[in-house]
């Protein structure tokens, strides 16, 4: 183990959370909620984070953090490890990536089918990519990295797209598929990422649903999203700066009625709102989780 990663272990906090976390609905953090939340005790949902913003060493990031899980069970969230490119994986980032994972043992760990670096830039895009024979090559080999780095698997995300590339040979659900066996790694479907797809590209978002691997998702993703005219179409942009829309709630239900409960989590990351009405977007996942558990056990 490298100083970097030995140095961050060993500032972890003690913990009382051991994945998974259940059928639970939980919220991307803010830091300006955590006086909010931390007046409220602990409760029942889990914290999503971005792991780009917890890359430091420590100051006030850090101790934010490091409080909110005492309590509660965290998600890393990875937004930049650009495993879809065809470039080599940053190794530096990497390597922090690792060490946040060794000093939170967060309950779940999740990056995107996506590329976000050349050379030494980093985008704040999660650019889409050709779905063929050499991508699904790279990709694996790049989840085996993150996956032998961190001693987990890790939980993919399919990607919200805009355009679509002419040298795909495969259909992004056989994609997915195919990574998932060939790698073991888990998968995080983002139902708003599928419904602005499929708007995007008109196709039906049900049948994506029904061609999707299912039987591997650890985590869903709802969030809100923007409407906007591309040269007089309508374009759906994942914006992540409102409420969850109805049609993607429905879609919600039906996943869930098909796999049961699965951790799920609210994302909202502009217009930040009230810490009340963010946790009111959780509660009504929570509803929709608890129902098909009360199904279960009575199919039982």
């Amino acid at each position: 183990m490298d100083a970097t990663i030995r140095a961050r272990t060993s500032a972890a906090v003690p913990l009382r959370f051991s994945p998974p976390v259940g059928g639970v609905a939980g919220t991307s953090f803010k830091p300006e909620h955590l006086t909010a939340i931390l007046d409220e005790g602990p409760q029942r949902g889990f914290f999503e984070v971005h792991a780009e913003n917890y890359m430091g060493a420590g100051g006030p990031p850090h101790r934010m953090l490091e409080r909110l899980r005492r309590d509660h069970p965290l998600s890393l969230h990875g937004v930049c490890m650009s495993i879809g490119g065809p470039a080599p994986l940053d190794r530096a980032h990497l390597a922090r990536f690792r060490g946040l994972v060794a000093r939170y043992q967060p309950a779940l760990v999740s990056e995107h089918l996506a590329w976000s670096t050349h050379d030494t830039s980093f985008f704040n895009d999660l650019l889409p990519l050709p779905y063929n024979k050499a991508t699904l090559t790279h990709v694996c080999d790049h989840i085996d990295e993150v996956q032998e780095a961190i001693r987990r698997p890790i939980l993919l995300e399919n990607p919200s797209t805009y355009v679509a590339f002419r040298n795909s040979t495969m259909c992004e659900t056989d994609f997915i598929r195919t990574v998932a066996e060939r790698t073991g790694c888990g998968l995080l479907l983002d139902i708003n990422n599928v419904f602005v797809s499929a708007a995007n590209h008109c196709f039906p978002a049900l049948q994506y649903l029904d061609d999707f691997p299912l039987a591997r998702v650890g985590e869903i993703h709802l969030a809100g999203h923007a409407e906007q005219r591309d040269e007089g179409k309508l374009l759906l942009i994942d914006s992540h700066d409102g409420p969850v829309a109805d049609a993607v709630w429905k879609l919600f239900e039906i996943v869930i009625g098909r796999c049961g409960p699965v951790p799920t989590l609210i994302e909202w990351d502009s217009n930040i709102p009230d810490w009340p009405v963010l946790k009111a977007e959780a509660a009504a996942a929570q509803t929709i989780l608890d129902r098909h558990v009360g199904r279960l056990r009575h199919a039982a």
